[in-house]
């Protein structure tokens, strides 16, 4: 992998990150733009405990633009965007509206490459691996800043997601805290660790699920499966066999097993509603341990988390999505029509090979 950092015209960062080391990124941004200003703040909800950022500069970004104006396809002629030259591999740039900035954390965009009309799925194993690698420097990079605490890798797939920009990309957020989501595994890590006289939780939950009727997909160093209790209809965590904290901790041989793995998973998941469909919209989001102490979460340590994707489709049946509702929406109590283990057998049936 070769890595070359330049600047927009505005002066935000913008990583190229390509296959071969001899490719040559000199390319300037010729739109005259001027700096970015963001109004994010972070503000703590005192009776939930939770935090909520405020950015209404948002409600001016870039919106469902037309094929031949979209900002994250190369530019090319006098056709500017936001990757000022005329090709590449995989990309990361400050996004120009982002939710977290300065002293609330930082926000940026991954583009997985120059197709517009591609998606993740049809990436080659190659392709893929390259993502990983920007994944795991960004989550490196991210972690040296003094305003951060957790670096949240994701991909939004699919306007029924809510995703504004059709070109296959993904997002990550860099939090100045832990998040809410992360803090509940904590806790449930700490409680069960004092229970058991030492035992990880998330050891137990693999062995448990490895060995049951929701595995996915099973490899010498990644298992997938659907969970226990799944919130969402078709709903897949992967997780490798060996614990770590987060991306950087993976070995050589869990990085080259897991563009396989992966991949085999997102084509699985376009196949769940049959074919004719559209494509199946999905989050898929990395869960990584926060970075500092963790004085908190009594007796628990980063080693103690495991690094883990969670993979779900709102979409619960053909033409019917999951809406979050009263329940969901308002005391945070989910309702899964689809069960956990017709889900698994349903994701075990549409396998590719």
């Amino acid at each position: 992998m070769k890595k070359t950092s330049t600047r927009l015209a505005d002066g935000r960062e913008l990583i190229y990150y390509d296959l071969r080391d001899d490719t040559v990124r000199d390319a300037v941004d010729r739109r005259p733009l001027e700096r970015t200003v963001t109004t994010s703040e972070i503000r703590k909800d005192v009776l939930l405990g939770d935090a909520v950022a405020v950015a209404s500069h948002r409600q001016g970004r870039t919106y469902h633009p037309p094929a031949d104006q979209c900002p994250l396809c190369p530019s090319r002629g006098e056709r500017l965007s936001e990757i000022p030259d005329s090709s590449y591999d995989v990309v990361v740039f400050e996004n120009r509206f982002p939710s977290l900035a300065g002293d609330s954390g930082r926000c940026e965009v991954v583009c997985f490459t120059s197709d517009h009309d591609a998606s993740f799925a049809d990436l080659t194993e190659e392709q893929a691996g390259l993502v990983l690698d920007a994944w795991t420097d960004r989550t490196a990079e991210l972690s040296h800043l003094p305003s951060v605490q957790q670096v949240f890798c994701f991909e939004n797939r699919g306007a029924e997601i809510g995703v504004t920009l059709g070109h296959p990309h993904g997002q990550i957020y860099a939090y100045p805290f832990t998040t809410p989501r992360t803090a509940l595994m904590l806790r449930s890590l700490a409680a069960h660790k004092k229970a058991s006289g030492g035992e990880n939780l998330f050891d137990a939950v693999v062995a448990r699920e490895a060995a049951g009727e929701r595995v996915v997909l099973a490899t010498e160093h990644w298992v997938a499966f659907v969970p226990y209790a799944a919130h969402w209809p078709y709903e897949v965590h992967l997780y490798p066999r060996r614990r770590v904290p987060d991306l950087l901790g993976l070995d050589e041989a869990a990085r080259t097993e897991f563009p396989q793995v992966y991949l085999e998973l997102l084509r699985r998941f376009d196949r769940i509603f049959g074919e004719g469909e559209p494509p199946t919209p999905y989050i898929a989001a990395w869960h990584q341990a926060p970075f500092g102490a963790l004085e908190e979460f009594d007796g628990v340590s980063r080693d103690d988390f495991a690094l883990h994707l969670e993979l779900f489709t709102i979409r619960r049946t053909s033409g019917k999505l999951k809406f979050l509702a009263g329940s969901e929406s308002g005391m945070n109590v989910f309702i899964n029509d689809v069960p956990p283990e017709a889900a698994a057998v349903r994701l075990r049936e549409v396998a590719s090979s």
